[in-house]
């Protein structure tokens, strides 16, 4: 592997600011982070930008909910969303917002170089509009039935089933996702990136090595079909920015989200002496330039996004990588099971160390899913990083500080051996260079077998009581402390906190790949600490359980329809097993605030002659005056749920696209208390 410094500019997909970071989400920012990481160890420029996805209707929805501005809701998940991400230690070196001026000035350069060639069409359009809340319906807002496969319950541009993408008036039997009712149709004018006029390139560039081959066989059946013109503006009310020629219309979200790459660079490139934004964009940069994303955006990243950026006259990626979904125990993440895990919770009862390390365990080059097994996730993290790697330094550091004044010996005891860990380095090097993480660490898990090998035969516990031994006794805990920081700088990029914790203890520089090569010798060490606790079962069990208590703060929501819909639907049921479920029409008698909670009210509700008590999250879209004398739905025969606040006796029906946007169910006209719901 060559040594040449290379110039490298990395990005993840851009988190939409209107919710919370969860263990699904991390798998792309911890993938990316290790890379990065690994990259800087060998000495390579390697900046790393992010930023968040900040525009679109969903967040003008969510803000106008609230009663705040939107520029107030996406500061707020801002912080929120850098929190979570610096505690999972993710080293972004910038990041930024596209609700910012530097991607409104990106934005519309890209636009404007486009429009000037000639790539962007003009004309009237036939839309969708809710009659209801008087506004035109995006994509996302519409769903109904996939106009390629057939499958139901899919947005209005593309179906997460096939994979199609199309526009929401090829969408069969269309509902709004806002208020349930069906789109009426009304002209505007429109937008359209012409994406057909880039097809010969888009084939060669698809086929030229950019993409993983499984992404690019994917890609020839969007040719085969045809490649359709893009819409890239969108009506108010719209949270974004306005297209420059043409006023009360926006720029779409999906245009200027790619577009924040480049503008979290420029905003870093402002602040930093030295770094040049064309060195990286320009069209003759020799930078190298990576993007990482889920496999269901590969159509925006493999398709448009390079075909703008050429059109406006800037290098196209080196290369995309995309990366598959996460299940937990075997199936989609799930809030009723607790396996919906969001970052923060992770992180109130478990060391992000240990997850990421076992994302490296499971990620390889393609984009194949990987599964979080709980059970697999303490056992691993038990075995390899306590009971391999961590367990190496404490077996010999305390033998060095009590008899050797903490100084390591000045003969290497093993250098054939310390050679062999040497070598294996370059083949762990290319591992991580190919995205191949769980090759990367077996590999490492090998050689940490062959040091406490090591170890177990030399016995260093039985030298120590035997005299005149004490000079082998110095060089075997020696030898084990420079096997121990081979390990930990290969897993460097991996555990970069136990890391820090580990070149604290042996009183050395951040290790960088060339470094490992020379062995400590007559060094001093610091008195060993512990680097590392073991998983606990109540741990895991604790943060399943807040999981789920996340989910009886919002039990009140029925299966999200909308486009922010982070919960998969649950698995089907029979006849049966629906029947079982007994709905009654309410009287919201009274609602209350409950002190302490950010989401709940306690509602009495009047079946008809007997009350009952439920704890509702639905504080975001109601003020108690608002419910009273109410009618709406709920589940009677629920069991009671005994919660921090109370015992809540049953669940009152709610719906919206998601987040804090939400409607209580309410019955039609002449529906009275205690009716059952048939």
């Amino acid at each position: 592997m060559s040594d040449t410094p290379r110039k490298i500019l990395v990005t993840s997909a851009l988190p939409y600011a209107n919710g919370p970071i969860h263990i699904g989400h991390l798998v792309e920012y911890i993938q990316t982070d290790i890379w990065v990481r690994f990259q800087k160890m060998r000495g390579h420029q390697c900046i790393y930008v992010c930023a968040d996805d900040a525009h679109g209707t969903p967040i003008m929805l969510r803000a106008r909910t609230e009663g705040i501005e939107p520029e107030e809701l996406i500061a707020r998940v801002a912080r929120e969303h850098k929190a979570d991400f610096g505690d999972f230690n993710i080293g972004f070196d910038n990041y930024h917002s596209t609700h910012s001026d530097e991607n409104r000035v990106c934005a519309t350069r890209i636009y404007e170089r486009n429009r000037d060639k000639g790539h962007i069409a003009r004309r009237m359009i036939t839309q969708a509009y809710d009659p209801v809340e008087h506004m035109f319906l995006p994509d996302r807002f519409i769903k109904g039935t996939c106009p390629k496969c057939g499958a139901d319950d899919q947005y209005g541009d593309n179906c997460e089933a096939c994979g199609a993408s199309y526009s929401p008036a090829e969408l069969k039997n269309p509902v709004s996702a806002v208020s349930g009712a069906t789109p009426i149709d009304k002209e505007s004018e429109h937008y359209f990136f012409k994406l057909a006029d880039f097809e010969q390139m888009l084939k060669e560039w698809t086929r030229g090595g950019h993409l993983q081959d499984e992404v690019s066989n994917k890609l020839g059946e969007w040719f085969e079909a045809g490649l359709q013109e893009w819409d890239i503006s969108r009506d108010a009310p719209y949270f974004g920015f306005e297209i420059p020629d043409h006023p009360g219309k926006f720029f779409y979200v999906w245009l200027d989200a790619p577009i924040g790459y480049q503008a979290s660079f420029q905003n870093l490139c402002d602040r930093t002496e030295g770094l040049e934004f064309d060195a990286f964009w320009g069209k003759d940069s020799d930078a190298e330039l990576y993007h990482f994303i889920g496999k269901d955006i590969i159509y925006f990243h493999a398709l448009f996004w390079p075909a703008m950026l050429h059109g406006a006259d800037f290098r196209t990626p080196t290369a995309v990588f995309s990366h598959g979904f996460l299940t937990v125990d075997g199936q989609k993440m799930s809030k009723s099971r607790g396996t919906f895990i969001k970052a923060r919770t992770y992180l109130n009862h478990l060391n992000p160390e240990y997850l990421r390390y076992y994302f490296a365990a499971k990620l390889g080059s393609g984009v194949e899913d990987i599964d979080l097994n709980l059970d697999d996730f303490s056992a691993r993290v038990n075995s390899d990083l306590v009971g391999k790697v961590v367990n190496i330094a404490s077996r010999c550091a305390g033998f060095i500080n009590k008899r050797f004044d903490g100084r390591l010996s000045e003969n290497l005891a093993e250098p054939d051996l310390f050679d062999e860990f040497v070598r294996t380095g370059e083949s762990i090097a290319g591992c991580y260079e190919k995205r191949q993480f769980s090759r990367a660490v077996r590999e490492i898990m090998a050689l940490a077998d062959r040091a406490n090998q090591y170890i177990d035969e030399k016995k260093p516990w039985v030298i120590a009581k035997e005299e005149g031994r004490e000079r082998e006794l110095h060089e075997v805990c020696s030898m084990g402390i420079n096997l121990f920081r081979l390990l930990i700088g290969y897993l460097r990029p991996i555990l970069p906190a136990t890391a820090e914790r580990s070149e604290a203890f042996l009183r050395i520089a951040p290790l960088s790949w060339a470094s490992l090569a020379t062995p400590l010798t007559g060094h001093e060490v610091a008195k060993f600490k512990p680097l590392m606790t073991r998983v606990e079962a109540k741990e895991i069990e604790a943060m399943v359980g807040d999981s789920k208590e996340d989910l009886a703060a919002t039990a009140t929501q029925a299966a999200p329809t909308g486009p922010l819909a982070d919960d998969p639907i649950a698995e089907t049921i029979d006849y049966n097993d629906f029947a079982k479920v007994d709905l009654r029409v309410v009287r919201i008698a009274k609602a209350e605030q409950v002190e302490g909670a950010e989401k709940l009210l306690r509602l009495t509700l009047d079946l008809g002659g007997e009350t009952r008590n439920v704890f509702a999250g639905i504080k975001s879209a109601y003020a108690p005056e608002e419910l009273e004398g109410k009618m709406t739905v709920m589940v009677a025969n629920l069991a009671p749920r005994k919660m921090r606040f109370g015992t809540s006796e049953g669940m009152v029906l709610a719906a919206g696209p998601g987040g804090d946007e939400l409607y209580i169910l309410n019955p039609d006209q002449g529906a009275l208390p205690g009716m059952k719901v048939k």
